[in-house]
């Protein structure tokens, strides 16, 4: 899948918060500061994993494509539950068994692997789509984090249980990230499926981070460029000048991607389409 370039599509754009925003770092072990800190880079600003945003991203796909095909985990699978892979320890087992030749093996793992592991990834198949961490812009940062406070509720009394009052840290709204994506050799509804996905971003409709029942963790994505090469295999030529031009700088290799969003979501239209028209068949050949 990867032994051969084919195109590469490279985003970049700035992920503004709506709300205040907090990715925790787990529970501090200083004396004095925040129970729970966000995450912060080396030199204590904050920043956004890129694995947090994809797995917002890959969990929001997730729950479109199983609305479209239903629980079928060879189409839609849980990443969290082994049983509900597409395929298991087990199967991927048995597939080595069958097939001892590397690329007829590959093959039937693309075969068999569900929708979004084919851009994301899984245990079995390395992901398309890479995330860079998203750092602060420095103009929207002041250094300053909110405090907010947090209290368990005891059920019973529905008072404020004893020894839980804590505190936890948030990134202010308004403060600006930094976001840079490239996708790798990726199929025409592979892109579909990722433009549905950043439109969501786009459109404030995915929120990061913890405390979103608070209201936490809104953001918005605005794209600023999508640049898009695709090579055609049988023009070496075209490949060497779109490498000699990435090591000048000179971004005329690429085209556009804008142009290309509703060809790509038609894609993922129609081939989500064949793979509902292939299930009715076999259901009604049972």
């Amino acid at each position: 899948m990867f032994d051969t370039f084919k195109n590469r599509l490279e985003i970049t754009g700035i992920l503004t918060t709506i709300t205040a925003l907090r990715i925790s770092a787990g529970r501090s072990s200083e004396p004095i500061g925040s129970d729970l800190p966000v995450i912060k880079d080396a030199f204590g600003n904050p920043l956004i994993p890129g694995s947090s945003f994809k797995g917002a991203l890959r969990s929001r796909l997730e729950s479109f494509l199983r609305g479209i095909v239903g629980n079928n985990r060879k189409l839609v699978a849980n990443p969290a539950i082994e049983d509900e892979w597409s395929i298991t320890s087990q199967e991927m087992k048995q597939l080595k068994e069958n097939y001892d030749n590397d690329e007829v093996l590959t093959a039937e793992i693309i075969k068999h692997t569900d929708l979004v592991s084919h851009l994301f990834g899984s245990p079995w198949l390395a992901s398309k789509f890479q995330v860079r961490d998203l750092t602060v812009v420095s103009d929207t940062w002041f250094g300053q984090y909110q405090e907010r406070d947090g209290v368990a509720i005891d059920r019973d009394t529905e008072t404020a249980a004893d020894g839980k009052l804590y505190d936890f840290q948030v990134v202010p709204a308004g403060t600006q990230f930094e976001f840079r994506a490239v996708v790798e050799n990726a199929e025409e509804w592979e892109l579909g499926l990722l433009m549905i996905g950043l439109h969501q971003f786009e459109t404030e409709q995915v929120p990061l981070g913890g405390g979103r029942s608070r209201g936490l963790g809104v953001v918005k994505l605005d794209i600023n460029e999508m640049l898009w090469f695709d090579y055609p295999q049988d023009q070496p030529q075209l490949l060497l000048d779109y490498l000699k031009k990435l090591v000048m700088g000179d971004n005329s290799a690429y085209e556009d991607a804008r142009d290309f969003k509703d060809h790509w979501v038609q894609k993922l239209v129609e081939h989500l389409q064949s793979k509902a028209d292939h299930k009715n068949n076999a259901e009604a050949k049972r």
